[in-house]
């Protein structure tokens, strides 16, 4: 019998929401699972780091009062055992898309393991909801059903089959649970941009226009992205690489050669 994996789980939704709940009494059968997660929400807050946080004990771990990535810095550095693999999740609301890699406290709780050298999954699900507000719509944890299904499956399975000898992390978005498990489709993140901004007197109102074309039969991305995959009903696994890799490009080095003189007075 080999040891049972050691996992690190955290989100960004808080410690108190049904989406870490439900993965930690899953993973929680048969893996050593230490919760690490924001006492409260931090969604959409990036790979923001604090010199400083408050930490508490919570039923399911440690409560800290700071961001994601804080709270896999200081579970990997200090509160935890050093765990095989850390997951982030489960999303209440899609990550989707290239520019919300940056964007997601979900996602960078998952790449900051990255810098760790840490493998880790971040998974989130999609809630079909056009014109409501994720905060509005409650959640109990059959909903995520699907989002434990293929987590489990994951951490169970990746590691051995080498998946993490190619990939930093896994962006896991799953469809709402609907009886049988949903198809799994390898994908890539989509490349579409749709911010907009409204200024009403002293405020601008940001909004992401990305959310208004979710249409299965008008959806604009193509085939083998993640958004195709998520709003048809496929569970969509994008394996991603951080750090973020650098080109050599001929034009700026002609640029770097050219500038000793360029700037001469």
């Amino acid at each position: 019998m080999s040891d049972p994996l050691e996992i690190l789980l955290t989100n960004d939704d808080g410690i108190d929401s049904t989406g870490i709940r439900a993965l930690h009494d899953v993973l929680s059968e048969h893996a050593n699972v230490t919760v690490v997660a924001p006492a409260n929400d931090h969604s959409a807050c990036g790979r923001s780091i604090s010199h400083e946080v408050d930490v508490s004990d919570h039923e399911l771990g440690y409560a800290v009062h700071g961001t994601p990535a804080d709270c896999v810095v200081a579970g990997l550095a200090e509160l935890g055992p050093v765990p095989d693999i850390v997951v982030a999740g489960c999303n209440k609301g899609a990550n989707l898309g290239e520019y919300v890699l940056g964007r997601s406290g979900t996602i960078s709780a998952a790449v900051e393991a990255a810098f760790f050298d840490v493998p880790a999954i971040a998974t989130s699900m999609y809630v079909p909801a056009p014109g409501t507000s994720l905060r509005d719509i409650d959640l109990d944890v059959d909903d995520y059903a699907e989002a434990t299904r293929v987590t489990s499956y994951l951490v169970d399975h990746a590691l051995g089959a080498g998946v993490f000898d190619h990939a930093a992390y896994l962006n896991v978005n799953v469809p709402l649970a609907d009886g049988e498990p949903a198809p799994f489709e390898v994908t890539r993140p989509s490349k579409r941009y749709e911010m907009d901004a409204e200024r009403d007197g002293n405020r601008v109102h940001l909004k992401d226009r990305v959310w208004e074309q979710m249409d299965p039969e008008t959806l604009p991305d193509p085939d083998g992205t993640d958004r195709r995959a998520v709003v048809e009903g496929r569970i969509s696994v994008s394996p991603l690489t951080a750090p973020h890799s650098t080109n050599h490009h001929e034009a700026l080095t002609a640029l770097a050669e050219t500038y000793p003189a360029a700037v001469e007075h």
